[in-house]
């Protein structure tokens, strides 16, 4: 995250008055006559994931997707509501992307499961997730997690591998056949998430901004064109195997506490635990401005909640979300 950047309040208040003509004719209701107003038509409700338009609300699928130089390009990333950013081994990045609103043909690389995911479900009540393989010692956890498990080796009907690509960066679901499989996942409900169609006031104009983990670096460049944040990781545009680049009108700089987990890979590397509960700051990105903001979660249960010096709570631009959680100080991988 680039240092030493201000972040003013400003407040702009605009007042308009009407004025009425002496020339103007006399109305039908000042004649006497009776004006009923036409019933304004009820919007469609909000997604609570994305804020757009939903007819209805849907089960929420959590899918683990590799995030190395090796998995790209991913598959289904751009239909997702919502994508978590996550340490894993070796100061590497994983993420976890949340599905409910649209599903996409296939989703992938579909890569293993970490214990901070187990600590961020339980907020979608419980989704169904994707994933292939984890820890042996991590058996159980997931057993007893608040969650309908989907992987490869309880679904394998779901899972293909894609031509051209090596494994384990070749495994890929399909969304629909995996929620098939988890006819009781919870659907998608509020997670503490607020939209607005304007930005507020209080933001810091900015072009670009990056966050660092030990092995990775990622960068959120705003395209007023698209009205996104494109992602850049390692120097190079994360592009999707759809075509375009990844991007998102909203980014969500979370800064957590991370340290050693009792899990590790096969090299000894240990495995972060995200603590994603508690209360901490962060940055929210949207409209090509950044907001300093407060974050509050009290309960794995429950969602996370995201406010402004003001103490209002900080609106999203509509359409899908990043949430990023960094550490300021990572741990060694």
């Amino acid at each position: 995250m680039r240092a030493g950047i201000g972040f003013t309040l400003a407040m702009a208040v605009v007042l308009a008055g009407t004025a009425c003509s002496g020339d103007d004719k006399p109305t039908a209701q000042s004649e006497g006559a009776s004006v009923v107003a036409s019933p304004s038509p009820t919007p469609p409700p909000e997604h609570p994931f994305t804020g757009r338009p939903v007819a209805a609300r849907k089960p929420v699928l959590a899918v683990k997707i590799e995030n190395t130089h090796a998995g790209k390009p991913q598959m289904g990333l751009r239909s997702a509501d919502i994508v978590f950013v996550e340490q894993v081994e070796g100061g590497l990045t994983r993420l976890m992307a949340i599905f409910s609103s649209k599903l996409p043909a296939q989703v992938g690389p579909v890569r293993s499961a970490r214990i901070s995911d187990l600590h961020i479900l339980p907020m979608f009540g419980k989704p169904a997730l994707a994933y292939s393989g984890v820890q042996t010692k991590m058996i159980p956890y997931v057993q007893k997690a608040s969650l309908f498990d989907v992987s490869d080796s309880r679904v394998p009907g779901a899972y293909t591998r894609a031509a051209g690509r090596v494994a384990p960066y070749n495994l890929v679901g399909a969304p629909r056949k995996l929620l098939a499989a988890a006819p009781k996942a919870s659907r998608a409900d509020d997670i503490g998430f607020v939209f607005s169609d304007e930005p507020p006031a209080g933001g810091t104009p900015q072009k670009s901004v990056s966050v660092r983990y030990p092995a990775a670096r990622f960068t959120f460049t705003w395209s007023a064109a698209q009205k996104r944040w494109l992602v850049t990781q390692d120097g190079e545009k994360d592009m999707a195997a759809e075509g375009g680049q990844q991007g998102a009108p909203t980014i969500v700089v979370q800064w957590v506490k991370t340290d050693r987990s009792e899990f590790h890979d096969f090299t000894g590397s240990y495995t972060p635990l995200v603590h994603t509960v508690g209360k901490g700051t962060g940055v929210v990105l949207r409209d090509g401005q950044a907001y300093r903001v407060k974050w509050s979660r009290a309960s794995e249960k429950e969602g996370t909640t995201y406010t402004m010096a003001d103490g209002t709570p900080m609106p999203f631009a509509r359409g899908q979300v990043w949430v990023v959680l960094a550490s300021r100080k990572p741990v060694a991988p």
